[in-house]
């Protein structure tokens, strides 16, 4: 076992975020989690908008004084969206880019004071694998995510003088209640089950491989990795 850290997970609700946190929590550490609709009742939830700056400070600050300095950071709050480009609004466009990217630079600069301070921290971006791929009709999802890849990368050249590490994890075709909904809507370009037969491993993703690559990436023994988009997908993006 590891030093014990406290972790906070945007996003930590529901799906990816929530099997991130649980992973974090079973290594060991103190885990919070940021999300617009905690549970009633879940322990060290807080309910805040990523995008608002402000919710933000003010529950980072409520997670220090309760579990201490923030050494892990996980951005796993995500917002996606479908419409055709020709006919999708400029709300529509920044909203999705306000909840993918602009969250993760709030939540991010809320932390960097604790990691700076004590020369430690980690900091994981859900990105994802459409930033490889491209994907119709979610042109303000892909721009988001590939900016969140570019993010990562600057920030890691940025951040490692001060032992913060920055690593991304675009997840491909998981089986989480957002894929789920789009394959309803018949936004997928065809059935879960379709997609499976395409994926060199045969199976759909589970938001449990994910957790386990974020947990990788915050471990220590993960410190002399940084700046990388590791890629969980079956081998759908290589």
């Amino acid at each position: 076992m590891g030093v014990t850290r406290t972790a906070v997970v945007t996003g930590g609700g529901s799906g990816i975020g929530k099997a991130v946190a649980e992973r974090l929590r079973a290594d060991g550490h103190q885990v919070a989690i940021l999300d617009l609709a905690p549970k009633e009742g879940e322990k060290f939830a807080y309910r805040a908008d990523v995008t608002d700056r402000a919710a933000v400070d003010a529950a980072v600050a409520d997670i220090r004084n309760e579990l201490g300095p923030i050494g892990i950071l996980v951005n796993a709050a995500g917002l996606d969206g479908f419409k055709r480009f020709a006919t999708m609004s400029f709300e529509e466009w920044q909203r999705v880019i306000d909840v993918n990217l602009h969250g993760i630079f709030h939540c991010t600069q809320a932390v960097l004071a604790d990691m700076t301070q004590v020369g430690w921290g980690r900091v994981v971006n859900i990105s994802s694998s459409s930033a490889h791929s491209g994907q119709p009709f979610m042109a303000h999802y892909v721009a988001a995510k590939s900016a969140v890849n570019g993010l990562t990368k600057a920030l890691a050249l940025e951040l490692g003088p001060s032992g913060i590490t920055v690593n991304a994890v675009p997840p491909g075709f998981i089986d989480t209640p957002m894929l789920r909904g789009a394959e309803e809507r018949r936004l997928l370009g065809g059935t879960i089950d379709e997609h499976i037969q395409r994926t060199p491993v045969r199976r759909v993703g589970r938001p449990e491989d994910i957790a386990a690559a974020c947990a990788f990436l915050a471990a220590e023994e993960a410190g002399y990795i940084t700046g990388q988009i590791l890629g969980v997908n079956g081998g759908r993006n290589t």
